[in-house]
């Protein structure tokens, strides 16, 4: 019998890099690893020590089934603290595990007052109204041989990249990335010892404009600086020696500042980078900066930074061209093969002052780069070469949404191994995956990740490649339960819904891009209806939490968020009233229905107001659900009643007797069936009845917006017609999502018509070829197709239940749950449906024939099943 902590498993809270926690009392998760079948945990010994081991605390033997987000078991953690923590667990056959390997915790730096750098920025005047070349900033220290640990803390007005003695700081790029900046601004840590040497050493900042005083060409052309106008570093080196004393180089009125080769950089425009006005070795040191100008300190409230909570953006893959061809024009023309979020990275060799540029775009069209989708966007990178040797480059403070790359300017002969795209985007860790007998539906499935990781950098944003690139809530609100599978999302959704709640107004709107760009435009211009409430968007705040604890098992989520949640749901109901009805003024509600003209998005089949009152009652319900979680049984009580009043009024408004709908839509009908809208048996079977026959008559094709898209499919399969999900899933024409698969597409589109039959681009001004809304269809694949759900928050419990149909001889489905990993796994045999279940150590599973009969739980461990299928 083995039996032990599963080895690079110990984490704490959602972290998975522990230097520089945000958190004193850190929760502590582990998965034990075990071949006894049905092994539960009776009992756990969390210790912590010192770094050297020394004497520390310890919980004792605490009899509990917990080994997620377990309470920290010690004193608080201070400032700067690192301690060395273990565990250990016991089965409930008594026997134990031994120690774990390990995990070493560093608290950062968890006070206001713990910072005694400044903010600094250039001793000069700027014109912000434009671009700007990005400065350098530098200072020379010493350093004694003796230094036993050196940690930098650094963050940015803009974005940074740190270096010393010429050498960058760490992996991140994009840091300290994008927040509700004047609420929370992020500071990253790094362990720079190994950079340090005895004797003189340099450190040494590149700035850029970045989120912060960048461009916005939503919600209006020229919204620059909206968050500041002076871009400015804020950096802290704490040198620690073998005798305990501490040297602090801090950002301050000694450094010094250029400006540097970086000459224009935007998140929208890409990056002009001139490598000839580059100062030979600034950042190391001995370096004359003596005509270098001084420095301004920026006064910032410091209780305003945020130790991160989620992983930073890093460089994930490198991708080769596939092709390269000439374009009708005579430009050179890379397909990369794949539509992503990242740059290039290209090496180089020519004249001094030759200038190579690239141009960015996701699709050609007659041969050449189309870039209509861009819009404003000119995501176009120039470099300029200083002529000595082969130049290496990336930018670094942009990134494009693009599968093709247009070259100009290149001195010589071109060679493809010249140019390397860099996949670019939050270093989530992969937990879920799916895999079927149709190829068709694996590549949609492998679309939707990879829209997911272009879209999940920094902020889950709409698209990557135009001039928006935002964090609409909307999209975010259906696409969250997939995400959630997909990647470990937890942390980096815990850190968007802290901008949401700190952006969300007075009278709990909640805007619908976070972070809000539509509520702090420079020049005071405004959309109208994006100041105000809108249903899906808003109902982010209540549905991303309960999504997150659902899936991962957090309830401190909902306690976190449960002032924002409860906001929100009060907001409507002072718009509804009485009537309990959201039927007053515009609203986004079944976005892209495919119905709508290609300029009126808005204009779908389904009424509006059926939408957001269906989201009214859903997001109550959700609210109780919420309110009992963490023991607030006042608000449970108030919020289910609320529910209960919301769908009476639904029904009234928008339901039949007999369980006809209002909007005679598909849209209309899953949402009364899913959010469980309707009074009696015979509406719901007539529901049902009917959104099949709807789904037919339309020849199997998709017939609903953002909405429709994320539920269409369950309610289908709630209402016992799965073969006609499984149809409408395989449909291969127009609307439908395999269309774009056959069309080519290696992400999700925006529109299910983004590329037109005839192989032009739709004449829509919003036709991104990159957003993963539509895509939200892979949790159904997950849980219906695959066959696994999560019955229990964090999958303590769950159900394997794979639904075959459509033809499809075999699927499978795995996820990494929090206790380790789960799959089902099935294939069809001789008209026997063959089950392969794994359930991980401290969990149970329900496993039940795809008629839903017959329910068996059994314990961790592998398991097969055979079931008839007639």
């Amino acid at each position: 019998m083995t039996l032990r902590i599963a080895p690079d498993s110990l984490k704490v809270e959602h972290l998975r890099e522990t230097l520089g926690v945000g958190v004193a009392s850190p929760r502590i998760s582990w998965r034990v690893e075990t071949d006894t079948p049905s092994w539960m945990q009776a009992a756990y010994e969390v210790e912590a020590s010192g770094d050297d081991g020394g004497s520390g605390s310890t919980t004792g033997r605490v009899e509990s089934e917990a080994s997620v987000l377990v309470p920290w078991g010690g004193p608080a953690l201070v400032s700067r603290q690192r301690l060395q923590v273990r565990v250990r667990a016991w089965g409930q056959d008594g026997l134990g595990s031994e120690w774990s390997e390990p995990l070493v915790v560093e608290a950062g730096l968890l006070e206001p007052n713990d910072w005694s750098a400044q903010f600094v920025t250039p001793d000069w005047d700027e014109d912000t109204s434009i671009m700007l070349p990005g400065p350098l900033l530098r200072r020379e220290f010493d350093v004694r041989a003796d230094a036993v640990s050196a940690r930098l803390y650094a963050s940015a007005l803009g974005l940074y990249e740190a270096q010393i003695n010429g050498q960058v700081v760490g992996d991140h790029v994009m840091s300290p990335g994008w927040t509700s900046y004047e609420h929370r601004l992020r500071y990253q840590v790094f362990d720079v010892l190994p950079l340090l040497r005895e004797g003189k050493n340099a450190i040494g900042a590149m700035l850029a404009d970045g989120w912060y005083r960048g461009q916005f060409s939503v919600p209006v052309a020229g919204g620059r600086n909206l968050y500041g106008d002076r871009t400015a570093l804020l950096a802290q080196l704490e040198v620690t020696y073998a005798d305990d004393t501490c040297e602090v180089i801090a950002s301050g009125l000694d450094w010094r500042a250029t400006e540097g080769p970086i000459r224009t950089s935007g998140i929208y425009e890409g990056e002009t980078h001139d490598a000839r006005l580059e100062p030979v070795g600034w950042s190391s040191a001995g370096f004359d900066d003596r005509a270098w100008s001084g420095v301004r300190v920026i006064e910032r409230d410091m209780a305003t930074l945020v130790a991160a909570s989620g992983p930073p953006v890093r460089r994930q893959e490198i991708l080769a061209p596939v092709e390269v061809t000439t374009s009708p024009s005579g430009k050179t023309i890379l397909d990369f093969g794949q539509n992503f979020a990242g740059r290039l990275r290209f090496g180089v060799e020519g004249p001094a002052g030759t200038t190579v540029t690239f141009r960015h775009a996701e699709l050609l069209q007659d041969g050449e780069l189309c870039t209509r989708p861009l819009r404003t966007a000119i995501a176009t990178d120039r470099y300029t070469l200083r002529g000595d040797g082969v130049e290496m480059w990336e930018p670094r403070f942009t990134f494009h949404g693009f599968r093709y790359a247009e070259i100009t300017g290149w001195p010589g002969k071109f060679s493809p191994d010249a140019v390397r795209a860099v996949v670019t985007h939050s270093d989530l860790e992969r937990t879920g995956w799916f895999e079927c007998s149709d190829d068709l539906v694996n590549r949609l499935h492998e679309n939707a990740v990879w829209s997911m990781k272009s879209n999940f950098l920094d902020v889950p944003t709409d698209c990557p490649q135009r001039d928006e690139r935002l964090g609409w809530t909307g999209d975010l609100t259906v696409f969250s339960p997939s995400a959630c599978f997909l990647h470990d999302s937890a942390g980096f959704l815990d850190n968007w819904l802290a901008d949401l709640a700190a952006d969300q107004t007075e009278d709990g709107t909640v805007p619908i891009v976070i972070p809000d760009t539509f509520g702090r435009s420079p020049n005071g211009a405004r959309i109208g209806w994006a100041q105000t409430a809108q249903a899906v968007w808003g109902d982010a705040a209540v549905i991303v939490p309960w999504v997150l604890y659902q899936r991962y098992g957090d309830a401190q989520i909902l306690e976190r968020q449960f002032d924002s949640m409860q906001a929100w749901v009060d907001r409507i109901t002072e718009i509804a009233g009485l009537t309990r009805l959201w039927n007053k003024g515009f609203q986004l509600a079944d976005w892209l229905d495919p119905a709508a003209p290609p300029t009126e998005p808005a204009r779908a089949m389904t009424d509006p107001h059926l939408v957001s009152t269906a989201y009214f009652a859903h997001v109550s319900d959700l609210l109780s659900c919420a309110a009992e979680t963490i023991g607030r049984n006042q608000e449970r009580d108030r919020y289910r009643a609320l529910s209960d009043e919301v769908a009476a009024a639904f029904r009234r408004e928008f339901v039949t007797p007999s369980g006809r709908m209002a909007s005679d839509t598909q849209t209309a009908y899953a949402l009364a069936l899913m959010f469980d809208l309707l009074e009696t048996d015979e509406q719901r079977e007539r529901a049902g009845r009917r959104l099949s026959s709807l789904v037919r008559f339309n020849k199997h094709r998709v017939g609903t917006g953002f909405v429709g898209t994320a539920i269409v499919t369950d309610a289908l399969t709630q209402a016992g017609d799965v073969e006609v999900a499984y149809r409408m899933l395989l449909e291969k024409e127009c609307p439908s999502w395999l269309y774009p698969v056959t069309m080519g597409a290696t992400t999700v589109w925006e529109r299910w018509d983004s590329l037109l039959p005839d192989g032009t681009v739709n004449p829509g001004e919003m036709t991104s070829f990159n957003h993963y809304a539509l895509g939200a269809v892979a949790d159904w694949l997950h849980r219906v197709v695959g066959g696994l759900a999560t019955l229990t928050p964090g999958y303590k419990t769950f159900e394997v239940r794979p639904q075959p149909g459509g033809g499809m001889e075999h699927a499978s489905a795995r996820h990494r749950t929090p206790y380790g990993e789960a799959s089902s796994s099935w294939r069809m045999e001789d008209g026997r449906l063959e089950v392969d279940v794994v359930v991980p150590p401290n969990t149970t599973a329900r496993i039940v024939a795809p008629s839903g009969e017959g329910a068996e739980e059994v314990g961790s461990g592998s398991h097969h099943r055979t079931f008839a299928i007639g």
